[in-house]
């Protein structure tokens, strides 16, 4: 019979104190971890970057936004899934790219001069983007470089700084892995796997299969970079040494050995006869690569005190696939709290639960740990990200950010109307707008026009773009800002940093804020810079809320409200809003008919995103394209978004900032 054992008075007194003194054990662990960096964690320190994957197969074409031609994986016979097993024949568009970002605390600057204690999230990767205001997102190829010189990566980064001649955007701490194997070539032969090679029997086609035999178990597999070494004693390998990508194992051979011991690479171009006498001249080793390895010192160095208001902005592409690490580096100025991050994407269509960061459906991440979430892109549109760990916390502390994904319509060429780029974006089984779905986000016009794509390099960092694929040219832009309105409670904040419980019934928004910022500081260009507890200037706020174009431009606003208290009201006072998208969805109803309005105000609850234009232009050679000539635009000077709730104008006490910001038409 079971017996189950239930402690006594006395046993339970002593299991309590158990329970205090590992629960201080852990604290002690978690102080000295977030004061200083640990090597022993630097296996948990991980990133995934991949070059190349079964979507987006070809790692050299993976680096650019292709132009859009056609539906992903268009297919040639049969059905679309067998075109996914039988070559991949079809059309592959977007490209791989990749983030990291770190959760941990930091502290904020206010246009009043306070200081504000944040739990927040910060950059690991990408940089000199984010100093620069601009999206930590990067392509795959600068992701996975290796900076030259780690010590440039010093607390508050300022190696990111544009005047620096050290900028960085790749991931940091990321290193090349050890070469792990070197072997002893036994033999290296040339076209066959006879014993020995003549220079009659030596093949001489262009390429050459070489086969290598070692003197232990080839420790390589397929797809390997393998580098053959001239041995000291021989000169035999001469045209055979080099890095090498490994074509076959398990290579069958007459000499005895097994074929486990053998391996092949493509030779190309004909040589000189290998080796023939066995002799061991030569060796065969793995070469350094990016496998995700990072070195946790330049994590903590960076990483700690580093949060960020907004957090790292992100920005991808439709078709993209894009593989965003999230690397819990832990609280310094509470090492009592054993905080989980997650990173989940508001109002995101995620394939899988897995990566929605839900704990509850997914994971979290503990302090020392990174997890890698994989997204891809889905409908264009205005997004955002928080850490759902106890989210009215977690929010109101900071962790919140943007993201937004441009349309394949940025790049439909100039040859290509947008109205028939549209047309063959149905065909794409993966958004394709079916009969009578409500969800469409891309429904065509009602009626064809003739305006055709631009070319425009907005997915790649250019100016001008288009928010939607709305076939019309509708939603056309020349410059793209991000404003994330956000409100805080000092008091919670407080009480946060000093070990207090904190009280959310009470809690109560008294700054309010664009992009981390109160007016003046909207308005200013270049990062917010703000002391913090180890002695040093961290980028706390990098994104700008500054509004400047040319007269006669679009200025298209990306709108988000990541509040946990309030509505908030955003006005323009002299260019009227023309709010094209809500909630990451194109304003156009089922039947092709556009939904978009005019207004001087709009109002967003916590949760809600709106695209909204500010056009210069009051006159245009062509009224159906906003891309045309202005003839007749605003007058130059400075016009002001503002809230028109009076007490959102505020700093706490003061009478002056909150959100507000200038329209500089130049």
């Amino acid at each position: 019979m079971l017996k189950i054992w239930q402690p006594g008075i006395a046993q339970a007194a002593q299991a309590l104190a158990a329970k205090q003194e590992m629960l201080l054990t852990a604290l002690l662990l978690a102080t000295v971890f977030a004061l200083a960096a640990n090597p022993a964690h630097a296996q948990s320190f991980r990133v995934q970057c991949p070059t190349s994957t079964i979507t987006h197969p070809t790692a050299a074409n993976n680096s650019a936004e292709p132009a859009y031609v056609g539906p992903t994986y268009t297919p040639v016979t049969g059905t679309a899934p067998a075109d996914y097993t039988t070559g991949k024949t079809g059309t592959v568009n977007g490209a791989i790219k990749c983030q990291q970002v770190g959760g941990g605390d930091g502290y904020a600057s206010m246009a009043d001069g306070t200081q504000t204690y944040m739990f927040t999230f910060g950059p690991l990767s990408g940089l000199r983007n984010i100093a620069n205001g601009q999206p930590g997102t990067v392509f795959m190829s600068e992701f996975n470089s290796v900076i030259a010189d780690p010590t440039t990566l010093v607390p508050g980064y300022p190696a990111a700084l544009p005047s620096s001649t050290q900028a960085y955007n790749g991931a940091i701490g990321l290193v090349n892995s050890n070469v792990n194997y070197t072997l002893n070539i036994y033999d290296i032969l040339e076209g066959n796997t006879s014993a020995t090679l003549t220079a009659a029997s030596k093949l001489t086609t262009t390429p050459n299969t070489v086969t290598v035999i070692l003197n232990a178990e080839a420790p390589f597999k397929v797809g390997d970079t393998v580098a053959i070494g001239q041995g000291p004693n021989g000169t035999d390998l001469n045209g055979y040494t080099g890095n090498f990508q490994v074509t076959a194992v398990g290579v069958a051979n007459t000499l005895g050995l097994p074929a486990s011991y053998a391996f092949q690479y493509t030779l190309a171009g004909t040589t000189g006869l290998a080796e023939v006498n066995a002799t061991s001249d030569g060796t065969a080793s793995s070469i350094p690569v990016i496998d995700g390895h990072v070195d946790a010192r330049q994590i903590m160095d960076v990483g700690v005190m580093n949060g960020n208001i907004p957090a790292p902005l992100m920005a991808i592409d439709e078709d993209d696939e894009f593989f965003l690490t999230l690397t819990n580096v832990g609280m310094i100025m509470r090492p009592d709290l054993f905080e989980q991050h997650t990173i989940h994407f508001h109002g995101y269509p995620n394939a899988s639960s897995f990566y929605d960061g839900v704990p509850d459906a997914s994971v979290a991440i503990n302090i020392g740990g990174s997890f890698t979430y994989y997204y891809l892109a889905p409908d264009a549109g205005t997004y955002f990200w928080h850490c759902h760990i106890t989210p009215p916390e977690h929010l109101q502390m900071g962790m919140v950010g943007q993201l937004y994904v441009r349309p394949r319509q940025n790049r439909v060429p100039s040859t290509t109307t947008l109205y028939a780029a549209l047309q063959a974006q149905q065909k794409d089984l993966r958004t394709a707008c079916n009969l009578n779905d409500v969800l469409c986000s891309n429904p065509l016009p009602v009626t064809a026009n003739a305006v055709t794509g631009k070319g425009s390099t907005a997915s790649n960092g250019g100016t001008g773009g288009y928010v939607y694929n709305d076939g019309d040219g509708s939603t056309y832009y020349d410059v793209e800002v991000p404003l994330q309105m956000h409100g805080f409670d000092p008091n919670f904040h407080y009480v946060g940093m000093t070990f207090n419980n904190e009280g959310f019934a009470d809690m109560k928004d008294k700054y309010f804020l664009l992009n981390g910022r109160s007016y003046p500081d909207t308005v200013t260009t270049g990062p917010l810079k703000t002391p913090s507890s180890d002695g040093v200037d961290h980028l706390s706020q990098p994104i700008s809320a500054l509004v400047n174009m040319t007269a006669g431009q679009r200025a298209l606003l990306r709108i988000s409200d990541l509040t946990v208290s309030e509505y908030h009201t955003l006005a323009s006072l002299g260019i009227r809003m023309h709010v094209v998208g809500w909630n990451a969805k194109l304003l156009r109803d089922q039947d092709g008919n556009n939904m978009d309005f005019y207004t001087n105000s709009i109002t967003l609850g916590g949760g809600e995103s709106a695209d909204v234009i500010l056009d210069s232009c009051l006159v245009r050679t062509n009224p159906a394209d906003p891309s045309s000539a202005c003839t007749t635009a605003v007058p130059k000077g400075t016009y002001y978004l503002f809230t028109s709730n009076l007490d959102h104008l505020s700093n706490d006490a003061e009478n002056f900032g909150g959100q507000m910001t200038e329209v500089r038409v130049n």
